[in-house]
């Protein structure tokens, strides 16, 4: 009777090890999986956001730190395209006049986005980092000057890892935050920077 009792015991000891062992090496693998699935949809968002104050730029030549006064360039702001009717690569259209270039205004929000449709509140949420539970984006806007006195409009747009992964293992979270500062990067992703000239580009490229 004892000797069965102990072999009970023994198995249910085992049971347990493996579940250990088990949770131990597909905890850090389910955790990556979470992080490419939720860096995946914040890089969406820096993506438009980024295309936003791109257009934004090219109208008021500055970049804005403000979400409010950029959502409401695309909300109720246009700009003028031009529109050519005819072909500017046939020369004989082009010089009896029948190829005719107008200029035409077109709301930001319909442009801005390419041919995806966006709502008020969809360009509202753009400020929301995705998994953060509402946290928002952290917006900057100004000048640089380069090593040759160049200066030049900058932005950035930041989500901290520990916003949008707060939820998941704290060990492997707090291990990829020291690997990023370990090797000067940013714990997070990003898009532009205040430090340097790098013309928008996001830290995912």
């Amino acid at each position: 009777m004892k000797k069965k009792v102990a072999q009970i015991i023994l198995g249910i000891v085992i049971i347990g090890l493996a579940y250990v062992l088990f949770e131990q090496i597909m905890t850090p693998l389910r955790f990556q999986e979470e992080v490419v699935v939720r860096q995946e949809a914040v890089v969406k968002q820096l993506k438009d956001i980024r295309a936003a104050q791109r257009l934004y730029k090219a109208e008021h030549e500055v970049y804005t730190p403000s979400f409010d006064t950029l959502f409401a360039f695309i909300l109720n702001d246009s700009i003028i395209v031009e529109k050519t009717i005819g072909s500017l690569d046939d020369s004989a259209a082009v010089a009896e006049g029948r190829v005719i270039v107008e200029e035409v205004k077109i709301p930001v929000i319909d442009t801005v986005f390419g041919h995806r449709k966006f709502t008020a509140q969809m360009v509202e949420d753009l400020k929301i980092i995705p998994y953060s539970n509402g946290a928002m984006f952290l917006l900057d806007a100004g000048n640089f000057t380069t090593e040759s006195e160049v200066v030049v409009p900058v932005f950035e747009c930041r989500a901290p890892y520990k916003l949008f992964l707060s939820d998941l293992s704290k060990p492997d979270l707090i291990n990829l935050i020291d690997d990023k500062n370990t090797f000067d990067k940013y714990p997070g992703i990003k898009v532009g920077a205040m430090d340097k000239a790098i013309n928008d580009a996001g830290n995912w490229e």
